[in-house]
């Protein structure tokens, strides 16, 4: 077994324990926005090991692109997804405000809460 394969596994070995933390957060916390929480941070830095280590282990294959491609578009729309469901928990009084620190949206006026499109072209 070389360097690289014991590198690739320990990514690979880490990568899955993040995910795995992830799924028991979905599972176990108590609202939308922890859940949402715990399906994206550790879940896409758990994916980005995981393709890491297997870039590692496929070492000058073709496929190593299609890694590097399904990471960023991991990266990129992970925090829009994320933003968007929060957004739609929060309007839909789907969240728990005990859990908050502190309630920045509800700060918003309900045009700009909702993105600003309130007929008049603005």
């Amino acid at each position: 077994m070389t360097a690289s394969d014991i590198v690739a596994s320990v990514l690979i070995l880490a990568g899955s324990a993040l995910a795995l933390t992830a799924a028991i957060g979905v599972v176990r916390f108590p609202d939308t926005l922890s859940r949402m929480h715990a399906a994206t941070k550790p879940q896409v830095l758990g994916l980005l090991l995981v393709l890491a280590g297997a870039a590692i282990r496929l070492r000058g294959h073709p496929d190593v692109g299609m890694l590097i491609l399904t990471g960023l578009f991991t990266l990129i729309t992970a925090p829009v997804i994320a933003n968007r469901v929060g957004q739609l928990a929060y309007r839909e009084q789907n969240i728990r405000d005990d859990l908050l620190t502190r309630d920045e949206m509800h700060e918003l006026p309900a045009e700009r809460e909702s993105g600003g499109h309130d007929g008049t072209g603005r």
